[in-house]
């Protein structure tokens, strides 16, 4: 049984939500300058050169890359030999939002009440956490910094069996166009398909978390991932909507078996410029 400590969560918490809110990902990176190349708009192609550019400037300055500094959302795998001392899991989470939020210029953007008086926490707490029990003396934090703005244009059916890949095709490219420029495009779409109206939302979130481009595992889905970026780049909604050939960066399906009767289906989108998310192992492999 391994013993970690409250403070030690807490710590790396503090410590990923600082660097992940200035420093952009080298998949990002990367998936941004070949969309620069890729792009046919002129005007596509300045913006995706002036999001790079602020890619730059948030490093060299130790500022956020962008002004919506998002809902800090954690899944936690937990290895089922590991003792945790000195305190509660998701409190030393909390904690570690609010060291960050709280001294790193970072703005706090969660209300107390979702209706009625939407006073700001003033710290950006708490964060959304999703824990699993997994084996292991170890334990895996990722975490997302998730924008309000792409999140707020995201979509969730309960389709039939029926509809089939075709179905869920129209779903996933409608609810890019419905989202316009709103998401903040070059967008990286999530799709969950699966499980059950509670769980489909959490699987397109999470495909959010795969490295850009990356290829799915499984072939079919990786065809469909394909068919759906060039369905969704023939929208010609382009980068921040001035119009182009690059809307998405990305489609990314996480899929889960669900009831004969159902086929859920959620999209979960996410502003390119600001995907920030890191991971972390605890212990840490230098300590």
């Amino acid at each position: 049984m391994r013993e970690i400590n409250v403070v030690t969560i807490r710590d790396a918490i503090r410590d990923l939500c600082l660097e992940l809110c200035v420093v952009a990902r080298s998949d990002v990176r990367r998936a941004f300058a070949h969309a620069a190349k890729q792009e046919r708009s002129p005007i596509g192609r300045r913006v995706l050169l002036q999001l790079l550019e602020n890619m730059d400037v948030a490093v060299q300055d130790r500022l956020p890359m962008c002004q919506d500094t998002g809902t800090v959302v954690v899944f936690a795998e937990v290895g089922q030999d590991v003792h945790i001392v000195g305190g509660g899991f998701e409190e030393a989470i909390h904690a570690g939002v609010h060291d960050a939020y709280t001294s790193g210029l970072l703005r706090p953007s969660m209300v107390q009440r979702p209706i009625g008086d939407r006073r700001n926490t003033g710290d950006n707490t708490p964060a959304v956490i999703h824990t699993r029990l997994v084996p292991g003396d170890r334990i895996r934090l990722e975490v997302f910094a998730k924008g309000g703005g792409a999140e707020n244009m995201s979509r969730l059916a309960m389709l039939t069996p029926a509809d089939g890949w075709d179905g869920v095709k129209r779903f996933v490219v409608d609810t890019v166009q419905r989202a316009g420029p709103n998401a903040c495009p070059p967008v990286i779409v999530g799709v969950g398909i699966g499980g059950t109206f509670d769980a489909v939302g959490k699987l397109a979130k999470h495909a959010l978390l795969r490295e850009i481009g990356s290829q799915n595992p499984d072939p079919e889905l990786a065809v469909l991932e394909r068919e759906l970026l060039d369905a969704i780049n023939r929208l010609g909604i382009g980068p921040q909507g001035f119009g182009g050939t690059v809307t998405a960066l990305a489609v990314h399906i996480e899929t889960y078996p669900c009831h004969i009767a159902s086929l859920p289906v959620a999209v979960n989108l996410q502003c390119g410029p600001a995907a920030r998310h890191g991971v972390v192992m605890l212990p840490r492999d230098d300590s």
